[in-house]
């Protein structure tokens, strides 16, 4: 199943200055930032909410504060949400669309950044937000227009690393049985 979004193309700023969004063939779409100024205990309560759950293992980010959040989608996307420390009392959402954790191809599969499905959440509970451009360092104010993105389903059908532990451990037990039971 393909996962289907778009994301900021063109976007200008308050100075009236117009940018594209760069995007790299092997990096995909440069990640674009939601700035609120809420607390991160607020704004975990509203991800959990919206069914978020704790991500158990994850690759922490610099500046991160506790661990990230992570939404099943339709089978086999997830989203997953970071917040990030910045100054003044404001917490950076990043967000990105991946292959669930759940799936062996998580480890080297296309993910892309989002910036909509956060900003519908924040727009539900009524939380103003600013997007920011990171290398500019400037909000942005307007989006001009959108990039269509596609994450495509991994080429290789996804398989859940789970039930493989299980199935390892018992022919491991088995194994291990009858080993022990030849050597008395």
């Amino acid at each position: 199943m393909e996962y289907l979004t778009t994301y900021p193309k063109t976007v200008s700023f308050i100075d009236g200055i117009k940018h594209k969004i760069h995007v790299d063939k092997t990096e995909g779409v440069e990640q674009l930032h939601i700035v609120v100024k809420k607390s991160f205990e607020e704004l975990t309560r509203i991800f959990r909410e919206e069914g978020f759950t704790k991500v158990k293992l994850e690759h922490k980010q610099p500046d991160q504060i506790g661990s990230g959040l992570n939404l099943k989608l339709k089978k086999p996307w997830e989203m997953h949400v970071r917040m990030v420390d910045l100054e003044d009392g404001k917490i950076g959402i990043h967000a990105e669309v991946e292959v669930s954790r759940d799936y062996l191809q998580h480890l080297f599969s296309q993910r892309t950044p989002v910036v909509y499905e956060v900003e519908e959440i924040l727009k539900k509970y009524q939380i103003d937000y600013n997007i920011w451009h990171d290398k500019i360092k400037k909000n942005i104010t307007t989006v001009v227009d959108n990039y269509k993105v596609k994450l495509a389903t991994p080429g290789i059908p996804v398989f859940a690393w789970k039930p493989m532990l299980f199935v390892i451990a018992t022919v491991a037990a088995f194994y291990g049985w009858k080993f022990f039971n030849t050597i008395w």
